[in-house]
């Protein structure tokens, strides 16, 4: 097996990026996608300004074990909301924590981080 070094080198792992740019635009967002049943994963959050979204549930001292996709958005505070979206997407296929019986009670574990890009390029 040939590996490139790469995050997608971890079976199972995937990865997907969308940006903008022109008309005012410069930003983007990754997605690192675990397999089904989730990926154990840490945080070491720094600055004095941090954006993040649900980091804390990956202290090991929480009952959050695994979690199902990791999101790094620009856009500053704005970009955490794209964590919405991947959940969204994750418990359409009944993919995160049961809550419940049934196959949709699930909640999807997405961390997020976003660093500050409003005006570095683009338009505020």
């Amino acid at each position: 097996m040939t590996t490139a070094g790469a995050l997608t080198d971890v079976g199972g792992i995937r990865v997907g990026h969308a940006g903008r740019r022109g008309a005012g635009w410069l930003s983007g967002v990754t997605v690192v996608l675990a397999p089904e049943g989730g990926m154990v994963a840490g945080v070491d959050v720094r600055g004095g300004g941090p954006g993040t979204k649900e980091t804390d549930a990956l202290d090991p001292r929480n009952v959050v074990r695994k979690v199902d996709a990791v999101v790094l958005a620009g856009g500053s505070a704005y970009g955490l909301d794209a964590a919405s979206g991947v959940m969204a997407w994750l418990e359409e296929r009944g993919r995160g924590v049961r809550v419940g019986p049934g196959a949709g009670q699930v909640v999807p574990v997405v961390p997020a981080a976003c660093l500050f890009d409003l005006g570095r390029g683009g338009d505020f």
